[in-house]
């Protein structure tokens, strides 16, 4: 039993080197500890708008006592969508898959 759990492991492992599943995150300046994340925008405007509408929605979820974020900016519309869009773009799709495939090799 134990030599058999041996070997899917193996499989396992040697068809994540092969199949390259792991596409999220990319090394950076090939390092062990630091990646880069690939975020599609359509300009700076919308990259600005966008990290505009994580900050607020932080601050306010930060400081739920806050009446408002009007201290803040002038503009307190949080872009629900926006944030949305960035956490879609931000889960790890491939990933996922090797996942599925690695709780298999528990049962």
């Amino acid at each position: 039993m134990e030599i058999q759990h041996k070997e899917q492991i193996a499989e396992f492992l040697q068809s994540m080197y092969t199949s390259k599943k792991f596409k999220k995150l990319k090394s950076h300046n090939n390092t062990n500890n630091s990646f880069d994340v690939k975020l599609k925008v359509s300009g700076y405007n919308q990259l600005n708008l966008m990290v505009s509408d994580l900050l607020k929605a932080s601050i306010f979820l930060l400081h739920h006592d806050m009446p408002s974020l009007s201290s803040h900016t002038v503009n307190t519309d949080v872009n629900v969508m926006t944030l949305l869009e960035i956490a879609l773009q931000l889960l790890p799709e491939e990933e996922m898959e090797l996942l599925d495939e690695l709780f298999k090799l528990q049962l």
